[in-house]
């Protein structure tokens, strides 16, 4: 989608972006290239790796990073969200996140081994703050819930996403698997720093109430925060520098507890929300039925998530990268579900329409159900190259083409869902926060794959691959079957 501006004949000569406010051009340009900073990186990552160049690291160990990594991610969008909310407002928020983003690829860039999990760590908090906030700025825009342009503009938002997601490893993963990994990662800095460069001149044509912090800190509260971090990074500096004195520090001393904590983290969140006696009787109902499609979306994103570590391990090992005999680079593969993303969801939502129209539209519940089977259904397809290079061939790269397909099939059938019923079923209370939830899900689902590769789990072995397609397809099937029990705890919710 091009990044012209035309002129809105119904307003007062004001210049928009197609049709939409002015802003929306700055916050799709931020997040375009955030995106292509992050997907670039994330592209090379699991590769750099293992690779003899790079960290020469197993690929379980290297599954398990990758894992923690995205975990961190999607975990630190919700202290993100509260930080937009209680300390610094939305727009400082982004400014702020951009900045600790290159810094953290910046870092990456170095040479050095001792730097390098410093950079992913001030990647994955620059994410988390900059997530939740700059789609909270989108929302600015418009005049409440019931803009007719709302919808549309967060639809041009999300093209942006997966422009820069389709770009980043064609452009940062040629160059760091081809030329030199680190001048790969230097690159995704640069996509990072045209991003907060263009955010930060485009500022103006943002709505002001994306300067304001809605809830800010008092006096009191804000010293109890400050004591309170201290405390407890003090606590950590502490135990680590102690394993690190007494020789008993290895990588699984920083792995572990963070995989542990990303599974007991979304556990503990839901129970005490459920366990609130502010909400009503519906609310409680409607927190039961949401449990279920929580769950569901876990062991989704557990599968679906690896189509960045285990199949592009599997690629660099055992596929034929290569089409017509043009060889290309692994990393490649990650441009094909924003290259399939941007070409069916259109489809998909004119098709969802014109059975809405004749009232024939699947429900959640049998969408949310098909989404987990469609996921399942792309390991079993994934058995075959499996097998393939078991018997000491080389894969075709189009066998890894198709699990891609049928995973974006999946996703678009699953994922926009996954937001709209979180958003309906958020108890009043916990409106804001509900999102943040929604995100825990990525990370219990990855933070279980993380957790199974620190187990020595093979997760390329067909017995593996094979026991996650059937969990994924059994757990759509339940909620299939049980859909008369969720749908009576969603209440009137459809």
């Amino acid at each position: 989608m091009a990044s012209s501006l035309t002129k809105d004949s119904a307003s007062s000569g004001e210049k928009t972006f197609f049709g939409h406010p002015r802003g929306l051009a700055t916050l799709f340009m931020t997040e375009m290239w955030e995106r292509f900073s992050y997907y670039g990186m994330r592209a090379l990552l699991p590769l750099y790796l293992i690779a003899p160049g790079g960290l020469d690291m197993n690929p379980a160990t290297a599954t398990a990073i990758y894992s923690v990594y995205l975990s961190l991610v999607y975990l630190l969008a919700m202290p993100g969200g509260w930080f937009g909310d209680r300390v610094w407002g939305p727009r400082k928020t982004v400014a702020i996140a951009g900045g600790v983003i290159m810094a953290g690829h910046l870092v990456l860039a170095l040479p050095w081994e001792g730097t390098f999990f410093a950079g992913l760590g001030l990647v994955a908090i620059g994410s988390g703050l900059l997530k939740s906030n700059i789609s909270t700025m989108v929302g600015h825009l418009y005049d409440g819930p019931d803009d007719p342009r709302r919808d549309g503009g967060f639809t041009i938002f999300y093209m942006g996403i997966n422009m820069g997601a389709f770009a980043a490893p064609l452009v940062i993963g040629t160059v760091g698997e081809n030329v030199n990994w680190h001048l790969g990662f230097a690159l995704a800095a640069l996509g990072m720093g045209l991003g907060v460069l263009q955010f930060l001149l485009g500022t103006k044509h943002l709505d002001e109430k994306s300067l304001i912090v809605p809830k800010p800190l008092s006096k009191d509260e804000r010293a109890s925060t400050l004591r309170k971090s201290m405390i407890w990074l003090g606590i950590a500096a502490v135990f680590y520098i102690g394993t690190v004195v007494t020789g008993v520090y290895t990588l699984n001393w920083l792995l572990v507890p963070i995989t542990i904590a990303g599974l007991v983290i979304p556990v503990m969140v839901l129970a005490r929300i459920k366990r609130d006696k502010e909400l009503s009787e519906a609310e409680q109902s409607k927190m039961s039925g949401y449990i279920w499609f929580f769950v569901a979306a876990a062991i989704f994103w557990m599968i679906y998530d690896q189509g960045g570590s285990t199949l592009a391990i599997f690629a660099e090992s055992s596929a034929e990268n290569s089409v017509f005999g043009w060889d290309f680079p692994v990393s490649w593969y990650q441009s094909v579900n924003p290259v399939l993303i941007m070409a069916l969801a259109p489809v998909f939502a004119a098709f969802w329409l014109a059975l809405n129209r004749r009232g024939k539209e699947p429900s959640t519940i049998v969408k949310f159900s098909s989404g987990l089977v469609l996921v399942g259904a792309s390991f079993f397809v994934f058995l075959m190259p499996l097998t393939i290079a078991g018997d000491g061939h080389k894969a075709a790269a189009m066998w890894l083409v198709a699990i891609y397909f049928i995973q974006t099939v999946a996703e678009l059938t699953l994922s926009p869902v996954g937001l709209s019923v979180t958003t309906k079923m958020a108890p009043a209370k916990y409106a804001s926060q509900m999102m943040g939830v929604w995100f825990l899900a990525v990370t219990a689902g990855d933070c279980t794959t993380g957790l199974l590769s620190l187990a020595g789990v093979e997760l390329n072995g067909t017995g593996v691959v094979a026991a996650e397609a059937t969990l994924a397809v059994v757990a759509g099937i339940a909620i299939f079957m049980y859909r008369g029990k969720v749908k009576k705890l969603m209440g009137e919710v459809r």
